[in-house]
């Protein structure tokens, strides 16, 4: 099975999600993962539970049960979620520095690392924007940014674009994508399309920092 197979498995779990613990834990389920994706640092091993994929099973699920699931509520939580998680990893990263990634860093987290430090030397302020949309440097780019002593107020603003742009961005595309009747039809095309597109996004960046 490959990537895109995985992660269009995972969205229907997720979107299966609200009929066992309903609206209410639902939104905090998406906001708590959301957050700890980056904040805790759980993205690194879960990324498909905490990353694209349920950002746009969420959109999908307010779309489908609107008297229920808010999606001003779902898309603003989502991008505040994202928002306040890289603001933690970014704290951690200045405070605790390199002890703390070394700490939690198998062979195949510390590639990530270098790929991440490769990254965001290559594209500063932009490097935190474009991380959101790649599941390794997501997790690993704010702590990086805070390591490196980026500038609170450069890190604060790229945040904030990274954080709407995806968790804000996705989630609104979710729910468009089920609540325009034509749309509808072609959910699971669109969702692949989607996934597919993140997927193309991070490999032509790693071979870009490989090459590199």
């Amino acid at each position: 099975m490959n990537l895109i197979n995985i992660r269009a498995s995972v969205t229907d779990d997720i979107v299966g999600w609200f009929d066992v613990i309903g609206p209410v834990l639902f939104y905090l389920a998406v906001f708590g993962l959301v957050f700890a994706g980056t904040g805790l640092f759980i993205g690194a091993f879960i990324p498909f539970i905490t990353g694209d994929s349920l950002v746009f099973a969420a959109g999908l699920i307010a779309a489908a049960h609107t008297d229920s699931i808010n999606i001003y509520v779902m898309a603003i939580g989502v991008g505040i979620a994202a928002w306040l998680g890289d603001q933690v990893g970014y704290t951690l990263g200045r405070h605790y520095g390199r002890p703390y990634l070394d700490k939690r860093k198998g062979s195949w987290l510390k590639k990530a690392i270098v790929r991440s430090e490769q990254f965001y030397q290559s594209y500063g302020w932009w490097s935190v924007v474009v991380a959101r949309f790649i599941p390794w440097a997501r997790v690993i780019i704010p702590a990086l940014a805070g390591i490196g002593k980026m500038n609170y107020y450069k890190f604060f603003s790229a945040n904030f674009v990274g954080a709407v742009l995806w968790g804000t961005g996705l989630t609104v595309a979710g729910y468009f994508t089920y609540s325009i009747e034509w749309v509808r039809s072609f959910v699971y095309i669109i969702a692949l399309v989607v996934i597919g597109l993140s997927i193309i996004a991070g490999v032509r960046t790693w071979r870009l920092n490989r090459n590199s």
